[in-house]
């Protein structure tokens, strides 16, 4: 078709289909179509005539979450521009909800500072000198996402050489995260390490030294900022606390005189012995006194908790009256008995449970146990001598290990021993623990029997292994049983002789890191 010219001073004229073919920026044409006289710009035919841009089209957004900090989305929307209107000079993409912007003079505009998990939609205007277009259809729906927001630690939790680090998570930034990074300070073996899953068990960490942990969430688009660090936290390589701790060969031993509380803080593999308060010594040719009970476990369970530690006094000796027996010893589900007072003459007096012998035919009531067992008894006192005129001996003590031997005429008995480690592979490994920490070796006893009183003049019994003391021959009060064995203290001869007090027990708990 040929190209026809206006009355405009040779302005090529005609439809829309009559444009030059191959037009150059410059170009002018009057569209009769339209009604205005365009011009030819590096983006396509524009009214050339004062009038607003056209209408953006075809707009469609594109998530680009990448790298981006939480809540601080961020999407491309591309477009056309209008195929009618004056020439554009820039364009604004709005955002809905939310109306974020962004403005530019070409497709696509970024829009930053979308909010994570939030499905937006977009609509374009277009601007010149003369006004701006109505918005553009808006596009389909786009969620934005970020990185996660920094998880949150709740509870860090000391263990041996190690920490249990309690975290949740906060929010994912609208992609699924696929790991948590958990960092220590000061560095550790490996400062950084990875975690899928709460609680995690931070290793390698030295004992003794306080640290602080840090934590991030990764996902699709990059990894978080760091979380608030935590409080120190000191890995610590004892789950056990109370009584006085000794440590040896690899152990910790826990030692109880007096009752306490022992706090485990995680559950641990022990062995346990426990000895009761030994008995007072009988007076006026009396027995000697029971040595305590005595349990002992090995590889017991110890879960996680607070337990009372009851430790038996000895009992109490008298110059008048009965002899007291020794009190019990208890922890958790054990429990040890208390040695027998011995008795005193003529039968008045009987040894308890455990106890010692008297002067009269018959020995007190007791439990005997075998030396293996844990019965927490002491085995039975021995016979006392003599009735009426004499002459007269006491009894010795039952020890935990052995009975007390009778007495024979003014002869008085010995006390049994107690319970050592060449009988008993518990106090054989555990054995005594001295002041200095310091294991004394495997024949240490516990809870020997103290030994009988005779009638003057006479032989007193000797007392148990195991802290059992000698019976007496004067008015001079006699020994008590050595403290903390459980061993029972010796009878007295003279009707004025003052009979010593019990030794009390002792609690030994044993366990490794």
């Amino acid at each position: 078709m040929a190209i026809n010219f206006s009355s405009l001073g040779g302005i090529p004229k005609g439809e829309t289909a009559d444009r030059p073919s191959s037009p150059s920026v410059g170009d002018v044409f009057y569209n009769g179509d339209l009604g205005y006289l365009e011009m030819y710009t590096a983006q396509g035919w524009f009214a050339a005539t004062p009038i607003n841009p056209g209408i953006p089209t075809s707009v469609v957004a594109t998530n680009s979450g990448s790298g981006r900090t939480f809540n601080n989305g961020r999407a491309s929307v591309a477009f056309s521009a209008g195929s009618d209107g004056g020439l554009p000079l820039s364009y604004t993409v709005t955002s809905s909800p939310g109306s974020y912007t962004s403005t530019g003079s070409s497709s696509p505009l970024i829009v930053t500072g979308l909010q994570s998990s939030t499905s937006y939609t977009y609509t374009v205007t277009a601007t010149n000198n003369f006004g701006t277009s109505s918005a553009s259809s808006a596009s389909s729906g786009v969620t934005a996402t970020t990185v996660p927001q920094a998880p949150t630690i709740n509870s860090v939790t000391a263990d041996n050489a190690q920490v249990s680090i309690a975290f949740s998570a906060n929010a994912t930034g609208g992609s699924t995260i696929t790991g948590y990074s958990i960092t220590s300070s000061p560095a550790s073996t490996t400062t950084t390490q990875s975690a899928s899953s709460s609680p995690y068990t931070f290793t390698g960490l030295t004992n003794g030294t306080a640290y602080t942990f840090t934590i991030t969430a990764t996902n699709a688009n990059g990894t978080s900022a760091a979380s608030s660090a935590t409080s120190s936290v000191t890995p610590n390589g004892d789950p056990a606390s109370g009584g006085t701790l000794y440590t040896s060969g690899g152990y910790f031993y826990r030692v109880f005189t007096s009752t306490g509380n022992l706090v485990v803080d995680r559950s641990l593999t022990a062995d346990v012995l426990l000895v009761a308060g030994g008995g007072a010594g009988g007076r006026r040719h009396g027995g000697g006194g029971g040595g305590g009970g005595v349990s002992f476990q090995s590889s017991r369970s110890v879960s996680t908790g607070t337990y009372t530690v009851s430790i038996g006094a000895g009992g109490t000796g008298t110059n008048s009256g009965a002899p007291t027996v020794g009190t019990n010893s208890t922890f958790s589900t054990i429990t040890s008995n208390g040695g027998g007072a011995g008795g005193g003459n003529g039968g008045t007096i009987n040894g308890g449970s455990g106890g010692g012998g008297h002067v009269s035919s018959s020995r007190g009531t007791t439990t005997q146990s075998s030396t293996g067992g844990a019965t927490g008894y002491g085995n039975n006192g021995g016979f006392g001598t003599g009735a009426g005129s004499g002459p007269w001996g006491g009894g010795g003590g039952g020890g935990a290990g052995a009975a007390g031997s009778a007495a024979s005429g003014s002869t008085a008995g010995n006390g049994g021993n107690g319970i050592s480690g060449t009988t008993n592979a518990i106090i054989n490994n555990m054995g005594q623990v001295t002041s200095t920490g310091q294991l004394s070796g495997g024949n240490y006893f516990y809870a020997g029997g103290g030994g009988g009183g005779p009638f003057s003049p006479g032989s007193a019994g000797s007392g148990g292994l195991g802290g059992g003391t000698s019976g007496g021959i004067d008015s001079t009060r006699t020994t008590a049983g050595t403290a903390n064995t459980g061993g029972g203290s010796g009878g007295n001869g003279p009707d004025n002789g003052e009979t010593g007090n019990g030794g009390s027990g002792i609690f030994i708990i044993r366990y490794t890191l």
